[in-house]
């Protein structure tokens, strides 16, 4: 179709919606506060405080999923399961910005075309929990929901819902959003300087001489360009970069959903790309609501349980009149059930003709405890979601246009597998996470490979057909 039938039209505010809409719903995952004036005056401050993106760069991301609709880019979506406030310091954002660089340099290389780098920070600091409280040693506490509502050392202070630290989490927010723009503008992720993604600890990995040469291949197609144009090709010194979250925690969402000049309509402007979680995806939910009135691009995780019909409905309420670039679907099965779930849910979607971004999160459906207690995931099972998620879209006529990871910079040993071949003994070395395990570098480098090669192995097959 061509770009100008596409483009992004306007459409009509939802009916009988609001910010505030949603309190009339039920709310699930959300704190319990002790003192409601407490939390009337935090959300107060929070409503006089700047935002943290703006109303432009959503409306460019929202384009940019619409061109991923249709094939023309990939999104690459990372980073944190749940950031925290410890953790926000240069190197540790650094090394997920290197990562993401690197990831989306491999697709970019392979696939041969754009990528939309979406990272899972600036705002990913709560979390839902199965259960609302947790026993120990016969003592019953809270549940940590992510450094935004509460900490993770299980006493009773610390597990105390603390309004306050919402406005905490606005401002590490603001801090990682700006180091990420300044490294970004200062050209940081210039193709023409790929050294300076490097992370020292990996120089080693059994990844590292592919990746190596990958890079020297770039380099040298950068380098015939400028040879062939008489000096520098544009716009290799920078990239766009988003940031997305759960946007779980209402009360602060709606603190910074806001109309602005030349624009109609509410924006979000906590984040670009906000998802909802399978916990908090009822239709008639609170969480639903809220999302059916903003204007943000919107996600949607989708696990084994949900049917066809359940889908379209709630398609149907959060996208009614097929937004190009509104609705993004995040499939998240597990290897062991996509291939019986997900064909129903494609071949619906598909009939009636809907315009939507499929992308496999391959990581939350493959989650599983060890022996000695920890929570891990096997590399080869994400590796079996990922490659059955390019099959099984390329059967049912749909195309899987991103990908949605855990993962993060640092040297952990939380998921088992991968290149170096890690193993339940390995998680004892350095398991970080305070709540879901992460893929680090390597693994998530070995992950970006293993979609260029699965992509070439359907790309090929088409083409002999």
């Amino acid at each position: 179709m061509p770009t100008a039938e596409r483009s992004l039209h306007s459409v009509n505010l939802p009916e009988n919606w609001n910010p505030t809409s949603w309190r009339e719903r039920t709310a699930l995952q959300l704190p319990t506060y002790g003192d409601p004036d407490e939390l009337a005056g935090v959300l107060s401050e929070l409503r006089s405080l700047p935002p943290l993106v703006t109303s432009w760069e959503i409306l460019a991301l929202k384009q940019q999923i619409a061109d991923a609709q249709e094939g023309k880019c990939f999104v690459l979506q990372g980073g944190d399961c749940a950031e925290t406030f410890d953790a926000c310091s240069s190197d540790v954002i650094s090394n997920r910005l290197k990562v993401l660089l690197q990831m989306s340099l491999v697709l970019v290389h392979g696939m041969r075309k754009p990528v939309v780098r979406v990272g899972r920070f600036a705002g990913q600091y709560a979390k839902p929990r199965s259960a609302d409280s947790e026993t120990i040693d016969g003592v019953t506490l809270p549940s940590y929901r992510g450094d935004m509502v509460n900490a993770p050392l299980f006493e009773a202070a610390a597990r105390r819902p603390d309004p306050r630290r919402m406005v905490k989490a606005h401002a590490r927010s603001a801090m990682t959003m700006n180091f990420v723009r300044a490294l970004i503008d200062g050209g940081f992720a210039d193709l023409r300087h790929p050294e300076y993604w490097n992370l020292d600890w990996v120089g080693h990995s059994p990844l590292a001489a592919e990746y190596r040469r990958m890079v020297e291949s770039i380099g040298d197609a950068v380098r015939f360009m400028e040879t062939l144009s008489g000096g520098s090709v544009r716009n290799l010194d920078r990239v766009d970069f988003y940031t997305s979250h759960e946007a779980l925690l209402l009360p602060y969402e709606e603190s910074f959903t806001r109309q602005v000049p030349r624009h109609w309509g509410w924006f979000n402007l906590s984040t670009h790309y906000p998802w909802i979680g399978m916990r908090t995806a009822a239709i008639d939910g609170a969480h639903v609501e809220y999302f059916r009135g903003i204007r943000n691009p919107i996600a949607l995780k989708v696990g084994p349980s949900v049917t066809p019909d359940q889908l379209m409905r709630v398609v149907d309420v959060l996208n009614p009149q097929d937004e190009p670039g509104r609705l993004t679907l995040i499939h998240r099965m597990g290897a062991a059930h996509i291939a019986e779930k997900l064909p129903p849910l494609l071949d619906a979607v598909r009939r009636d003709g809907r315009r939507v971004l499929w992308v496999c999160d391959p990581m939350h459906g493959n989650t599983e405890a060890t022996a000695n207690g920890y929570k891990t995931r096997k590399f080869a099972n994400i590796g079996d979601e990922l490659e059955l998620a390019f099959d099984l879209h390329a059967a049912a006529g749909t195309r899987l246009g991103g990908a949605h990871l855990e993962l993060t910079g640092e040297d952990v040993t939380e998921c088992t597998g991968g290149a170096r071949g890690l193993t339940e003994v390995d998680l004892e070395r350095a398991y970080h996470s305070t709540v879901d395990p992460r893929l680090n570098y390597e693994q998530a480098l070995e992950v970006a490979m293993l979609i260029v090669r699965k992509q070439s192995q359907l790309s090929a097959a088409d083409t002999s057909a």
